[in-house]
């Protein structure tokens, strides 16, 4: 299937009609949805009609005649949004959320809802990973991704809390893109952590990726054919959690500082100040006092509806008081300003996507271990396939830019991707 960039060219000049790229995409899904089980809801029909609109219409903007999957944690007003949880089995918005209006508005279809773990928590739902049905897409993203690595969709909306986005962007071999905090608007979005929860994107390369993001977010279209003028300052960092990196996965990491050099990149190792191996604690202390308040409706109201693995989290939230949080919000703040110092010297960081490939099975979406700290410190990051495990699976490198800087984050990104593989 095309890449969406190359699908948004043929759409504009007439090569393709946007009907003809969703009827592709439903044709997929029909042939391994019964397998990979990517979606919450399809309508095929809908899906068509919303495609024929874009036909008849001129252009809107980036997206136009674009498939789009939407998590479904994520409103929407013509479609059911049920949180991934019998709670809200048939809820139907009277709204759409802010994401979804904004790649409506540049011309999207909105393919249908994909499928999230319980409430975006860590509650498995029964996604597999298309690249070996046998193993977890990751989640709590876990039908975005699924759907964009199995050609299902060219771009979908996923979240990240912890590590939803950028989890099953590695262990589906796709890129994920989380944005600097806030950049695209969260209203419409299931709340968990208001401190955390972080809107991203799916697409099959960088300039996929960041061709949803420019459309919501509303940087200008990136020239990655031209930038970065000159190869990126590259701090490799493996972070206070490398001790659970995977061997496969460290030794793969390692070796790439010295084919980055090669490709031209200055690369060095990265010592980050003490206080920053504090940061996982801190976020998840954020994490538990948040999401307990976010979820006072459902653990009170639906207790029993609730999967015991949510059930447990919510129970030892229930123990982080306020003191304890007001402390950790101080040490995000702190590493935030330090993240800010290392990126004078720094284009962009590097390290893991994840501790290395999908596990087997279905009793777990994998460790949030390398992902969590960049959601809390609201930089962007941006996940590109570039390595392959002892299992065959991929496994991806996080590139890590400045908070606010997504636009060279991008472009070096995609210089990075070319660069390994």
């Amino acid at each position: 299937m095309l890449s969406a960039i190359a699908a948004a060219a043929d759409i504009a000049s007439g090569r393709i009609s946007s009907e003809e790229l969703t009827q592709a995409c439903l044709a997929r899904i029909a042939e391994r949805e019964s397998e990979v089980r990517a979606w919450a809801w399809l309508s095929p029909e809908q899906a068509i009609a919303e495609a024929r609109a874009r036909d008849r219409e001129p252009r809107r903007g980036l997206l136009h005649g674009l498939p789009v999957a939407v998590k479904d944690i994520i409103d929407t007003a013509d479609m059911p949004t049920e949180y991934g949880t019998p709670i809200y089995r048939g809820h139907c918005p009277r709204w759409d959320a802010a994401c979804v209006v904004a790649v409506r508005d540049q011309g999207a279809v909105v393919l249908g809802k994909s499928v999230t773990t319980e409430l975006a928590n860590r509650h498995p739902a029964g996604t597999r990973n298309p690249r070996n049905l046998n193993h977890t897409p990751g989640g709590s993203s876990s039908g975005s991704g699924a759907a964009v690595a199995d050609f299902m969709a060219p771009l979908a909306f996923g979240s990240q809390t912890g590590g939803s986005l950028i989890r099953p962007a590695s262990y589906c071999g796709i890129v994920g893109y989380k944005p600097t905090f806030n950049f695209i608007n969260p209203a419409g979005v299931k709340p968990l952590s208001a401190s955390q929860d972080t809107v991203g994107v799916y697409g099959r390369t960088v300039p996929d990726a960041a061709l949803i993001g420019a459309a919501v977010i509303g940087y200008p279209a990136l020239d990655f054919d031209s930038k970065p003028g000159t190869a990126p300052r590259i701090g490799m960092y493996r972070t206070p959690q490398w001790s659970l990196a995977e061997p496969a996965l460290a030794a793969a990491f390692d070796a790439s500082a010295g084919k980055l050099a090669r490709a031209g990149a200055r690369v060095t190792q990265v010592v980050a100040p003490v206080l920053m191996d504090e940061i996982i604690a801190a976020a998840g202390i954020i994490n538990d006092y948040e999401t307990y308040r976010a979820l006072a409706y459902e653990r009170v109201r639906h207790a029993d509806l609730l999967s015991p693995t949510l059930r447990e989290k919510l129970d030892k939230a229930a123990n982080v008081g306020r003191d304890r949080y007001l402390a950790a919000l101080d040490t995000a703040r702190a590493c935030r300003a330090l993240i800010d110092e290392m990126f004078v010297d720094y284009d962009v960081l590097i390290a893991p996507s994840a501790t290395g490939e999908a596990p087997r099975g279905f009793e777990s979406i994998g460790p949030a271990a390398f992902q969590q700290m960049w959601t809390i410190l609201h930089t962007p990051a941006i996940s590109v396939p570039v390595f392959t495990g002892p299992k065959g699976l991929p496994m991806g490198a996080q590139v890590i830019g400045a908070r606010g800087h997504d636009e060279r984050a991008l472009l070096c990104a995609h210089w990075v991707h070319q660069a390994l593989t």
